[in-house]
């Protein structure tokens, strides 16, 4: 049994890639993206249609509704399924999705152990600049409007009395794949600008708003999935912010500064891996599965 991973920026073709591979090496998928986890969220999230996926049988898609909290330590346990799945079935497995720091997690270990969570009991920029004066060194690597990961570091230390480096010392990572052969698709900044602004209008076309005007009418505004790019400009747009010319274009906008966001995040984090132009990555995965 053998697992990869299919990495690349928003747009990337990742979806098609890993689902053409799929077919020719016994593989199932898991995807590796942190809103096609959602039920019901299917044209933003360009989630593959029942009809693309087929056969193969995929992990990460459709597991919870949009009211239901999703994070890193439920796509861990995700990835044990998957796992074991493969084990039993005798398939190999592929991980394919622009979720990095969910990737990141696996390869290199998540460290477990403050179970309760404790919420912020100040304002998420007060408790920013009271973890950068304990911990400035973790801190960094947070952004400021991070409020998931500030609460995660604030929960550490209300709980242990120990600053995030210090109990993540005492507390080590356990990497569940840390053998994950790594793949990455490159594109050309000007032809995946395209490619981005061609499947932002194909959303449109496909029904984009009406799944909003559902969403918010089943789910409200509340939601963390609800200010994903997609629908938090579309949300703007039935506010009567935006023409729909603009909401195409803030949307295209938006999700180009993802893919290079993305795109610094895999040069920075995945050092150990493969990377070519969609074509020949073909090739060299399906050359990797022969050996």
């Amino acid at each position: 049994m053998k697992e990869i991973a299919i990495i690349g920026t928003t747009a990337s073709g990742k979806t098609a890639l890993s689902l053409e591979i799929a077919n020719k090496t016994n593989s199932i998928i898991l995807s590796l993206d942190s809103l096609c986890v959602y039920k019901e969220i299917d044209i933003v999230s360009a989630k593959p249609t029942v009809e693309e996926r087929g056969d193969i049988v995929h992990f990460g898609i459709d597991e919870v509704y949009p009211n239901v909290d999703f994070d890193v330590i439920k796509f861990m346990e995700l990835y044990k399924k998957a796992k074991n799945y493969t084990l039993t079935h005798e398939k190999n497995l592929i991980v394919v999705g622009g979720t990095g720091f969910y990737l990141k997690a696996l390869t290199e270990g998540l460290s477990l152990g403050i179970e309760s969570k404790i919420k912020l009991d100040i304002p998420s920029d007060e408790a920013y600049e009271l973890l950068y004066e304990i911990d400035k060194e973790y801190m960094q690597k947070i952004e400021k409007n991070d409020k998931y990961r500030i609460e995660k570091a604030y929960s550490i230390y209300k709980e242990t009395g120990l600053s995030p480096t210090n109990y993540f010392e005492k507390n080590p990572k356990i990497a569940l794949a840390k053998d994950l052969k790594i793949f990455e698709i490159l594109w050309d900044k000007e032809e995946l600008k395209k490619r981005i602004n061609l499947r932002t209008n194909q959303m449109i076309k496909a029904g984009l708003i009406d799944e909003i005007i559902y969403l918010e009418k089943k789910y409200t505004r509340a939601p963390n999935c609800m200010s994903s790019i997609g629908i938090i400009e579309t949300l703007e747009y039935l506010d009567g912010k935006l023409t729909k010319h603009e909401l195409e274009e803030k949307i295209s906008l938006n999700t180009a500064k993802l893919a290079k966001r993305q795109n610094t995040f895999n040069k920075s984090q995945f050092l150990n891996k493969t990377s070519n132009i969609i074509e020949n990555l073909n090739s060299d995965i399906i050359k990797y599965f022969s050996i």
